[in-house]
């Protein structure tokens, strides 16, 4: 494993120049351009295999010789091409590079003709549009495809049809599955996620494409009150989307009617797929965007499956302390605790990304492949690191378990985490994976904790993973306290840390627990005590008790049986440094983020009961619970270096 402790403008000198603070509106910045002069058709069409036409912008270099094509198929406007808020640079600037650079408008948004439906033409219209792009005037037969969230799934869709012209994908922010991951987590519907997402681009966005400027502008409006609609019951009938008109978001109301992993959602899947694929992947990825576990997912996917021998191999991701639109960049509209780290945080996309297609594309020998790499921000440590596979090599994977004397919700209350049998406060490190008696402040050591869900009273989102922008749901970093003053949030803190603890990987927490309900959820957080209390949230996840044993087949849950359940944070990294606290929180509901589970056992979109569920935390010797840390040792840092391409 090789690691780095330099920030992330030193990556190279290939990368992008970073943007003083001072050129915030100067996005995208005129540094970099490359020596071809650059002109652009607009509306150039291309005629899928059914008929239907989809219009793109050419961005022409002035070069005698054929060239590469970069390819990108966006649902949000080919006039934008995603470079706001300060993302990618200019269709221009990539083509001054001497690229043919196509935007193309996907089946069903604004240029382009036919009816949108999410995902469903995307393969078969990414094949066929990338075959079309390679025999462009001007194009030299090899295509690479680049862009961020759907767009990076306009990618991995083609790229699961195999076109034989595609030859490397560079996808941001996505995921592996249009299911879990993605509207749905552990069972739960990613309300905060798909709600505002879809009256405030898609939807609205597809109805002017139809010529209905009406809805359009009726839907951007509700968008304004998009946080009143996702507290609409039921679901499946939330007006802004126009339930009896199948025109509107027939896509959403499918996802309602379509609540497991069944063949609806496999018929879209990446995972399952990885075979097919054939090309190198550079990924780019945040700890608090909403799809990073399955870019993980593909990455890892990729190196055991990948459909040829240079595609398991030429694997690379990077994970920055991003959010799905918060880059770092100095207009992207980031959290405050995450846009304070600075410019050393920046992502190096464009750098990176032009790195990567000259060398995919044009076969320049400059380095930036080095085989199988994750990049990746440590937080705590704000620094830049690297490795050659995920988990990294030599994870230790460490228990904390949590316990209390029967009074751990909220702050105030005695929930604690005690890393080893018969631990006291202040160890560091777990020596083994049964829990004995324990002193907790002198007082004995309970049994369980309870607390009352009420689904109309959910715990709020602050902060968290989700999309797309923290100022319009929960995401990014922020001070957990606030939440932690609930009756129905129970809070374990561990003794202040004396020694560092490198905490990077995925993290897991397993509950025993049990409820007087037919269905419910329990939601975990791993938070970062500081020494003066502020509680920095890093992971956090849900699971819906029907759901426990699989997201295709859910089963009810017997009232007052106690289940094992495994809660899936998203992965982080962080340095635990001395005198930190570790904390875990655990609640049943995480609102706008999820859907609250009503406990009533039936189907979250159509019911408009619910019932408040008694819920209660076993951690006695037959019944622990425990959070499972992956720990890198201190002894396998080896010598820090700036990571090279």
């Amino acid at each position: 494993m090789k690691r780095a402790a330099a920030v992330l403008g030193t990556l190279g000198l290939w990368l992008a120049p970073v943007v003083p603070a001072h050129a915030a509106d100067a996005w995208p910045p005129a540094e970099g351009q490359g020596p071809c002069k650059v002109s652009v058709e607009r509306d150039v069409p291309a005629t899928m295999r059914d008929g239907t036409v989809l219009k793109a912008d050419v961005y022409r270099p002035a070069t005698d010789r054929a060239v590469p094509v970069i390819l990108m198929r966006t649902q949000y406007g080919k006039a934008s091409a995603q470079v706001r808020p300060a993302r990618f640079q200019s269709p221009s600037w990539y083509a001054s590079h001497c690229y043919l650079v196509v935007i193309q408008d996907i089946r069903g948004q604004y240029a382009s003709g036919g009816a949108f439906y999410e995902y469903a033409h995307d393969r078969d219209d990414g094949y066929d549009t990338v075959e079309w792009a390679a025999r462009l005037p001007g194009a030299d037969g090899r295509v690479g495809m680049y862009g961020s969230s759907y767009v990076g799934a306009t990618q991995w869709l083609a790229a699961t049809a195999t076109p034989p012209s595609l030859k490397t994908i560079v996808p941001s922010n996505t995921a592996s599955d249009y299911y879990e991951g993605w509207t749905y987590e552990n069972g739960a519907f990613r309300l905060g996620f798909i709600v505002p997402w879809m009256m405030e681009t898609i939807a609205q966005s597809a109805a002017r494409n139809r010529g209905d400027t009406a809805l359009a502008d009726r839907m951007k409006i509700d968008y304004r009150e998009a946080a009143r609609w996702m507290q609409s019951h039921p679901y499946n009938r939330l007006q802004p989307l126009h339930p009896d008109d199948p025109a509107v978001a027939p896509y959403f109301f499918d996802a309602l009617r379509h609540p497991t992993r069944d063949a609806y959602w496999k018929a879209l899947s990446i995972t399952g797929r990885y075979d097919k694929v054939t090309v190198p992947v550079l990924a780019f990825e945040g700890w608090y965007d909403s799809f990073l576990s399955g870019a993980l997912d593909n990455f890892t996917g990729m190196l055991a499956k990948g459909g040829s021998r240079d595609a398991r191999t030429a694997q690379r991701i990077v994970i920055g302390p991003w959010e799905h639109l918060g880059w770092g960049r100095p207009t992207s509209p980031v959290s405050p605790r995450l846009a304070n780290l600075g410019s050393g945080a920046d992502s190096p996309v464009n750098g990176l990304t032009l790195a990567w297609f000259d060398h995919f594309l044009k076969g320049i020998d400059n380095g930036v492949s080095t085989g199988p790499r994750v990049d990746y921000y440590r937080q705590g440590s704000n620094d830049w690191h690297s490795a050659d596979n995920w988990p990294l090599p030599g994870t230790a994977y460490r228990r904390w378990y949590l316990a209390s004397a029967g009074h751990a919700a909220t702050l105030n209350g005695d929930g604690t985490l005690l890393p080893q049998v018969g631990a006291g406060r202040g160890q560091g490190v777990d020596a083994g994976n049964e829990m004995g008696s324990a002193a907790i402040d002198g007082q004995a050591q309970a049994a369980i904790d309870e607390y009352l869900y009420d689904p109309r009273n959910p715990v709020p989102s602050l902060g968290g993973h989700s999309c797309c922008s923290w100022t319009g749901t929960a995401q990014g970093q922020f001070d957990q306290s606030p939440i932690e003053q609930r009756a129905d949030v129970l809070v374990y803190t561990s003794a202040p840390l004396t020694e560092a603890l490198d905490v990077t990987g995925p993290v897991s927490v397993t509950l025993s627990a049990a409820s007087d309900a037919v269905d419910t959820d329990f939601t975990a957080k791993l938070i970062d005590v500081f020494p003066d209390g502020t509680a920095v949230n890093l992971s956090n996840g849900i699971q819906r008790a029907s759901y426990r044993d699989s997201v295709e087949r859910p089963t009810p849950i017997e009232p007052g049986r106690i289940y094992s359940y495994t809660i899936h944070l998203w992965p982080v990294s962080n340095l635990f440094r001395p005198g930190h606290r570790l904390r875990v929180e655990i609640s049943s509901s995480d609102f706008p983020q999820f859907d609250p589970n009503p406990n009533t056992g039936r189907t979250f979109a159509t019911d408009t009961e619910a019932k408040v569920a008694r819920q209660t935390i076993h951690h006695e010797a037959a019944h622990l619970s425990y959070v499972t840390l992956p720990v890198i040792p201190a002894a396998g840092e080896g010598k820090p270096e700036a990571p090279q391409r």
